[in-house]
């Protein structure tokens, strides 16, 4: 099965409203309001080497370019994701030809890994978090993001798109957030970025990354300050919110694409996405 990235095109997610924040420090996570309830988490315990917890994800594998002309093939091997034996998922991209695939290009030139939960758990609204070290390098393209569970028999965009967390190795300092669904896909997802006040690369150190996700908006939050909201107001005119029905997550380690371009001479491999845990609360 095709799920696509999701068919976007050079320039997506434009800047919207670049924000300036003080930030907390990466071993400063903010506490989630007291209201919520914690629904589902994977802390990434377990031995060095062993893969991702089957009962709560599983993998896409293929190199069809994923909607993006994605230039790495998605393995389920533990040399793509595994447990590091210290509380973390690693997620690493390669170049290399994995044994057996094929590109939409021709011989695959990366690999790396996708995680999904559907069909292992979905949820409809509540606070959805990771904490993260994100990759470096010209074509690296990490994202944590949920898709409508609704994606098989609706498809995309029709059953919606929350980009949790997505960074292009281009732009190592700045954070992407968007919502995609009908009429207001690719380029056209309201959305907007921000940075840390000092500029660094994410890649720098372990970051949070958060959705708090409500019937009328959603807001995004980097180390616990909020720095983006979207509401029904911000779609086009007579188009369908489509944020009130369950969604499910995925993680991955893109490397080239539409929006990224491929890495070059001065990219760097293996690059990891480094995951300390996901927790999901309603």
């Amino acid at each position: 099965m095709k799920m696509t990235r999701l068919m976007r095109s050079a320039g997506t997610l434009l800047a919207v409203g670049a924000l300036a924040l003080s930030i907390a420090p990466a071993s400063s996570m903010a506490d989630p309001p007291h209201a919520l309830a914690l629904t589902w988490t994977d802390d990434f315990d377990g031995p060095a080497g062993s893969g991702p917890d089957p009962s709560k994800w599983r993998h896409d594998v293929g190199g069809d370019g994923w909607g993006n002309k994605e230039l790495q093939y998605y393995t389920d091997s533990t040399r793509n994701s595994a447990l590091d034996g210290d509380g973390n998922l690693v997620i690493t991209a390669r170049k290399e030809q994995p044994a057996g695939s094929s590109c939409w290009y021709g011989a695959c030139k990366y690999s790396s890994a996708r995680l999904i939960t559907q069909g292992k758990f979905d949820q409809r609204y509540g606070r959805f978090e990771s904490r993260m070290k994100l990759p470096k390098g010209q074509g690296m393209w990490p994202a944590f993001w949920m898709l409508g569970a609704d994606y098989d028999s609706r498809g995309w965009p029709d059953c919606g798109e929350i980009d949790v967390m997505e960074n292009v190795g281009n732009e190592p300092s700045t954070l992407y957030g968007t919502i995609h669904g009908p009429g207001y896909s690719d380029e056209e997802g309201p959305g907007g970025e921000t940075r840390l006040p000092d500029g660094a690369p994410l890649s720098n150190a372990f970051h949070t990354y958060a959705v708090d996700w409500r019937a009328d908006k959603i807001t995004w939050s980097l180390d616990g300050r909020d720095y983006l909201t979207k509401t029904r107001a911000d779609i086009p005119a007579g188009r369908e919110w489509v944020f009130e029905h369950n969604f499910f997550m995925l993680l991955n380690l893109a490397v080239g694409g539409t929006w990224p371009g491929s890495p070059d001479s001065s990219t760097q491999f293996p690059q990891q996405l480094v995951v300390d845990y996901v927790h999901v609360y309603s």
